[in-house]
């Protein structure tokens, strides 16, 4: 038996209508993921199981520059402790094969070092050579040319290991670090809308006078990727052009950095609901020159989505005031919201009437906004004259009547 034919087309049946109607995106929640590079610019990575340690050895000076403090002070100290007691046991070693230490020895035989009679004197006499105290109590003689070479010998590395260490100290005290220190950046980053283009954009700025030389901001987008192959990349970096790409920037004032998402730009298919779900990290590196010291100087930060504040714009900050440009630090990291469209960058392309409309309605809303304010500063005046006319006539003297007994007049008193 041959099923019964329905009346309604099958282009309008149910199932027709449904996969005709355009889908909702589904996002999913947000799984929070460690940062690659922290607010503070340290790098958020660990090595482990690194088997050739011998490496680090082969590189001396660099470790020791990279130790901490502690560890740092720790070695500077041992380093003359021991080459003092070492040069000391030498010392002493020469004297007892002297016979300098001998009680009994005859009058006329001169020493190799005079006053070195023990170790503890052999030990001073090797700080004060090491260290070219000379306190003149102990001194060499022409006796021994074998004491002649060790002096020689322990001047020779104790030059050698007062520069190391003292190298190593400046190198930990001039580290480029340091001056990243008073190079900052806000602590949130914004997409709005700048010559019709949707931009991803910060703001960078230098606290100290002295400026840096050919500073240079890069931009690189951290996510975990898959290729078409199936190969997992959980640190997939992606560089990100700006408008300053391949040239310096000269940073005098705090600049907003600017990056225009277009069809190269990684953000380029992400609205702001779809931003806000991803795991993205814009990484930002701003290197340059120290003017002072002529160290190459590098900061970082980094902004992962929850950063990202999508319609927004940051304050100007930089005023010019009795013919010189004053910048407020206190609103660095201010932002203004404004009119942006909430869809991507792609969808922003092929429909251009979006940001049209979007501008249009924020002309709106500022004009109803300007509106609303006049008719409440009306009324407020309006307000205020009632009241004002209210108390001038409370101030007014009344007229006051007496009525007078039967038969009488009426008695009026201003």
């Amino acid at each position: 038996m041959l099923p019964r034919k329905s009346i309604i087309p099958d282009e309008f049946s149910v199932p027709a209508l449904a996969s005709r109607m355009p889908r909702k995106p589904v996002f999913r929640d947000r799984v929070n993921k460690a940062r690659f590079i922290a607010k503070s610019g340290a790098c958020n990575l660990a090595h482990k199981n690194i088997r050739e340690q011998g490496r680090f050895l082969q590189d001396v000076f660099t470790t020791l520059v990279d130790l901490k403090w502690r560890f740092t002070l720790v070695i500077f100290t041992m380093t003359f402790l021991c080459s003092w007691l070492l040069f000391a046991m030498g010392w002493w070693l020469l004297a007892f094969g002297h016979g300098d230490l001998d009680l009994n020895r005859k009058d006329g035989i001169q020493q190799c070092v005079i006053n070195v009679n023990s170790f503890t004197s052999a030990f001073l006499f090797s700080i004060e050579v090491q260290v070219t105290i000379g306190f003149g109590g102990r001194m060499i003689t022409e006796q021994c040319p074998t004491a002649i070479a060790f002096l020689i010998l322990q001047n020779i590395i104790g030059l050698i290991i007062n520069a190391v260490m003292l190298g190593c100290i400046f190198m930990k005290t001039a580290q480029s670090h340091r001056r990243a220190e008073t190079l900052i950046f806000s602590r949130q980053a914004v997409i709005a809308v700048r010559n019709n283009h949707l931009c991803f954009m910060i703001r960078v700025g230098d606290l100290r006078k002295s400026m840096i030389i050919n500073a240079v901001v890069r931009l690189q987008v951290v996510r975990k990727t898959t290729t078409p192959e199936g190969e997992v990349i959980p640190i997939h970096q992606i560089d990100v052009q700006t408008e300053s790409a391949g040239n310096s920037i000269f940073l005098l004032a705090p600049l907003n950095i600017c990056h225009v998402i277009d069809k190269d730009s990684p953000l380029y298919d992400l609205s702001a609901m779809e931003l806000q779900c991803s795991d993205l990290e814009v990484i930002v590196i701003l290197e340059g020159v120290v003017e002072t010291t002529g160290i190459t100087t590098q900061a970082r930060t980094s902004y992962v989505a929850e950063e990202i504040q999508w319609g927004h714009r940051f304050v100007p900050i930089v005023t010019e005031e009795d013919g010189v440009y004053s910048v407020d630090y206190s609103k660095f990291g201010n932002t203004v919201k404004v009119a942006t469209p909430r869809c991507s960058a792609r969808e922003l392309d092929e429909k251009p009437s979006i940001l049209i409309q979007t501008l249009q309605k924020s002309e709106l809303s500022h004009q109803n906004s300007l509106r609303k304010r006049n008719s409440m500063r009306r009324n407020n005046s309006m307000r205020k004259s009632n009241s004002m006319r209210r108390n001038n006539s409370a101030l007014s003297v009344p007229k006051v009547q007496f009525l007078t007994p039967e038969g009488g007049q009426n008695l009026i008193v201003t």
